[in-house]
């Protein structure tokens, strides 16, 4: 309650500063419209702009022009790569031990949703289409209309605002994919219901491309006759140097167990079967097939989203919106396309880790520029409320503004130089990813595999499809300027002992720092003491 108490406070405070900055707030439209569009599992690898090995069949002209007439972000990560952690912390502006949202399972309370409530006290008329996940009612927004849970790819039901209590109020979309029908809601609220004597905050989320990928008909044809590019490590993820015990087992005796993939290396998701591939085919033929259908089905969703990013850019080019509209495109974390011979995310890996960044706003940002600064998706809230006016950064959240960044101003010294990462789900969902944690600065990494789920509950037959059994811990570390594709671990490499010194004192300052220690899980603890 003193918690809750304390938020509301600094809320109104919040408002309070802002209303004697401004003597006209309803009415001061100099402030940008801001529209913050993200997509569910979209990775810099599928974005054309970042220059991948995708790169050349263009999947991504429309996001890309984001980046041509404003600001690509090369080094922003999740905190927790999965789709509800992640969208608690671009939310609320924290990480998840604050926020409470560890798995899959948490939810965000209306009173929590602070993103929200911070932009209607700065003077905007709010908005949240699309896919929510965050489970109750985004009850913090002026309206919404958003899909229930994961939602479906076709014919898609909505939960909004109306007569009945959340989530009774519904509306199918018959007909429609997703991403077409997420798109016309959020253009009819922008049309129809949006006040114009407010400016727009806008969060429009599409499903697409979540897996299991299903795309629009349209799209049906699209790279059909085309021969996809396959990664270097999809058929060699494990070289000797490669990985840990954590993650290779003993002998290399968990392979076929940890990292669910695209070849009969690690078939526990079973990938090719759910695609309809031939079973009795053997790799590198199998693993060939399953990447090919795989790749296709990813990025015809993609097209679809990227199709739709041009509906809201043509109308708002179309009502002279767009110079005053701060848009950011991201997803809610990165996706492996067969890297490491991986699929899905979860992994502190870059693939996984890495967000994508892309950020529109010609009254600030210079067209074709790029930044460098590490951001985590806990400082989206704090960049926006600046963005809309706030001059300062609530203190319950623990991102931080980049602003300065995106007018192209120099570095702070006091930015962060590195980043945090946890995830909790060990071992979830027949997709073989230990329970880790780890920090990021600009050239290395390093991530401590403590392998045992914190959900310590062994009667309980599903929880997530989660895994009770542990699996072995240790430490990798990775020279990302020598090893960019993560290779190599180091950890036991002499020539990095002061690096790894180094990095293992941050990760213990920020787990201290930013509330993220296992007090609460002394079984988790016993194995940390164990092997620092």
């Amino acid at each position: 309650m003193t918690y809750l108490l304390s938020i509301r406070t600094a809320t109104v405070a919040s408002l309070l500063f802002t209303l004697i900055g401004s003597t006209s707030l309803a009415a001061d439209l100099s402030r940008p419209n801001i529209l913050f569009i993200m997509s569910d599992d979209h990775t810099t690898q599928a974005i054309g702009a970042y220059g991948s090995r995708l790169a050349a069949l263009d999947p991504t002209p429309n996001i890309d022009r984001l980046a041509a007439e404003g600001m690509r972000f090369d080094l922003t990560f999740c905190n927790n790569s999965i789709c509800t952690p992640s969208r608690a912390s671009i939310i609320t502006g924290q990480y998840s031990q604050t926020h409470g949202v560890l798995d899959l399972n948490g939810n965000i309370a209306p009173e929590n949703q602070h993103l929200a409530h911070e932009m209607k006290a700065a003077g905007y008329h709010t908005a949240m289409v699309g896919k929510w996940h965050l489970k109750q009612e985004p009850a913090a927004f002026d309206y919404y209309c958003v899909l229930p849970g994961q939602g479906k790819y076709h014919n898609p039901q909505f939960r909004l605002q109306g007569d009945k209590p959340w989530p009774k109020n519904t509306i199918t979309k018959q007909g429609q994919h997703s991403s077409d029908a997420i798109t016309d809601i959020s253009l009819a609220w922008l049309k129809d219901q949006w006040n114009r004597e407010q400016p727009f905050f806008l969060m429009h989320h599409f499903k697409a491309p979540h897996d299991m990928f299903q795309n629009a008909a349209r799209y049906d044809d699209y790279l059909e006759g085309t021969e996809i590019p396959e990664p270097a490590s999809l058929f060699n993820p494990l070289p000797p140097g490669a990985g840990s015990v954590a993650t290779r087992g003993e002998n290399d005796s968990l392979v076929h167990l940890i990292g669910a993939g695209v070849t009969r290396r690690c078939n526990t998701w079973q990938l090719g079967r759910r695609l309809g591939i031939d079973q009795s085919l053997q790799d590198p033929e199998y693993g060939k097939q399953v990447y090919q259908l795989y790749l296709k089905r990813y990025l015809r969703c993609v097209k679809g989203v990227d199709d739709n990013v041009k509906r809201l850019l043509d109308y708002l080019e179309a009502e002279k919106l767009i110079d005053n509209t701060v848009i950011l495109y991201t997803g809610d974390q990165g996706f492996f396309l067969g890297e490491h011979d991986l699929m899905d995310k979860r992994w502190m890996y870059e693939e996984a880790f890495r967000m994508p960044l892309l950020v529109r706003y010609p009254k600030l940002i210079k067209p074709g520029s790029t930044n460098a600064w590490l951001i985590n998706n806990t400082d989206f809230a704090p960049t926006m409320l600046q963005l809309a006016g706030v001059k300062q950064t609530p203190a319950y959240m623990q991102g931080h503004s980049f602003v300065n960044a995106l007018a192209g101003k120099e570095k702070p010294s006091d930015w962060r130089t590195a980043t945090y990462y946890r995830y909790w789900m060990h071992m979830a969902h027949n997709l073989g990813t230990p329970a880790h944690f780890g920090v990021r600065s600009e050239r290395y990494k390093l991530i401590f595999f403590y392998g045992t789920d914190f959900v310590k509950n062994k009667n309980a037959k599903k929880d997530g499809n989660r895994s009770f059994a542990n699996t072995p811990a240790a430490w990798e570390f990775y020279d990302l300027a020598k090893d960019p594709s993560e290779m190599r671990n180091e950890y036991n490499n002499p020539e990095y002992k002061a690096e790894i010194a180094q990095l293992k004192a941050e990760l213990k300052r920020q787990r201290a720092e930013l509330n993220e220690t296992d007090e609460k899980y002394p079984f988790i603890e016993s194995i940390i003491d164990k092997h620092w």
